[in-house]
């Protein structure tokens, strides 16, 4: 009987230890779950039991149970009844996950909007296009390629548009052209651009040391906002999904997303350490913030001088519940205004006539970031480093998790937009969509 109670104890003592191990970890499957379900439904109009079924289905994000507020505007996500996490809805800047009651009737401010132009043909507006069928493109050669990342791999997606003209276009089923999707990291090409644009209306100078207060009784001081751009500031950082690493804390716990780079310490070089890092990005965001007198002022900036500006009317950027706008990760659009960002940079910055930057920022954010060994520019991706062995080295990509990418490719005057939620063989798609012109 003793040895029977001294079993029990002990394995009593090992499942108090693996609860209270694996306990922080549960932040991440029940805050992922009700965060992403509550963007899902009130952003992109899926339903709770899509977005679980779909969106939600893997592991251990799966093993949350969720429930919905339509009323509230709200998702409460439970892991296994040990921890549960609320998101809400806020007009104008998307689902938050909340820290305190108070956060759920806190007053904020939302960004103005630009009324979308339904008059002119895409992609300057949006209306249809002509019919343009161009002799030195093999259609079905396209549109066998285009056919076949949606048999291997979970695409949503998939447009391609040449010589501004839409060649081929194809989504899933229960999707389509105004079906907004989630860009993930391609969020972090967005903010690059709002730098430039600021670049170019001398509001700031990349060059120029990063305006961060608490830096400048350090080392920290010398990093400038070119470095951080380049992801290349020598800051520590754990880019970690997996488990509780920075990149978690910092999504899923944090009210002012753009502090938790700034605490971090230097263990690197600035301009000799290039470490992929979210939180990079949204300090960023908050060193943008700065540079306006009012939040409304910040919040404007990016749809006025950007997005709206070049008719991506259908994107929402989501902000942090100290209205910063979460550079990192959270934007949604559909596949057609992702496409129109793609084709800013292939126009290298001039909107039909409007210039929001020039070639040398296109120039500057292509250049790759030393140490990086080609793959990564300022907040894009390259193929410099030939990556992708049958593509052109002056391909650079938007890129976010799952396979979401924008793909400029200047010698061929194309931008390609794929969506999903799995990887799939980029060399070889984008071999066949090239080889199919003639």
């Amino acid at each position: 009987m003793k040895i029977f109670k001294r079993i029990l104890y002990v394995l009593l003592a090992f499942i108090i230890l693996a609860v209270v191990y694996n306990y922080p970890k549960l932040n991440i499957l029940a805050g992922y779950s009700a965060k992403n379900i509550t963007s899902s439904v009130f952003i992109a109009n899926r339903t709770l039991e899509y977005t679980d079924a779909v969106d939600n289905d893997f592991s251990p994000v799966n093993l949350a149970s969720d429930k919905l507020d339509t009323e509230q505007k709200s998702v409460i996500s439970s892991a296994f009844g040990l921890l549960t996490r609320k998101a809400i809805y806020r007009k104008g800047l998307g689902a938050v996950l909340t820290l305190d009651e108070k956060d759920e009737s806190a007053s904020y401010l939302t960004p103005k909007r630009l009324v979308s132009n339904v008059s002119t043909p895409y992609p300057y507006g949006n209306a249809p296009q002509k019919d343009t069928i161009f002799k030195n493109i093999d259609y079905k050669k396209l549109n066998n390629t285009v056919h076949s990342i949606f048999k291997e791999s979970k695409t949503r997606s998939v447009l391609i548009v040449y010589k501004d003209q839409i060649i081929a276009e194809k989504y899933t089923d229960g999707f389509h052209k105004d079906s907004k999707i989630l860009g993930w990291s391609m969020t972090k090409s967005i903010l690059s651009t709002v730098f430039g644009i600021m670049q170019h209306q001398q509001k700031l100078k990349v060059t120029d040391t990063a305006p961060i207060k608490s830096w400048q009784k350090d080392d920290r001081k010398h990093i400038t906002i070119h470095n951080l751009l380049q992801m290349n500031s020598g800051l520590e950082w754990d880019e970690n999904y997996a488990t509780i690493s920075d990149a978690t804390k910092m999504l899923f716990l944090e009210r002012d997303m753009t502090k938790m780079q700034e605490n971090k310490p230097l263990v690197g070089t600035p301009n000799e350490s290039w470490n992929y890092s979210s939180g990079t990005s949204n300090l960023l965001s908050g060193i943008l913030r700065g540079y306006f007198k009012t939040e409304q002022d910040y919040l404007d900036y990016w749809y006025t001088n950007l997005i709206d500006k070049i008719g991506m009317n259908s994107m929402v950027l989501e902000a942090d519940l100290s209205g910063n706008y979460v550079a990192s990760s959270y934007s949604w659009a559909t596949t057609r205004d992702w496409a129109k960002f793609g084709l800013l940079y292939l126009h290298n910055g001039n909107w039909n006539g409007d210039i929001l930057f020039t070639k040398k920022w296109v120039d500057y954010v292509t250049t790759p970031t030393p140490t990086s060994k080609g793959l990564y520019g300022a907040q894009f991706w390259l193929n410099k480093g030939k990556r992708f062995k049958d593509v052109p080295e002056n391909m650079y990509f938007a890129d976010g998790f799952q396979g979401q990418r924008i793909y400029v490719l200047p010698d061929q005057e194309m931008v390609i937009v794929r969506t999903g939620l799995k990887n799939f063989k980029e060399n070889n798609f984008l071999k066949e969509v090239i080889n199919s012109i003639k």
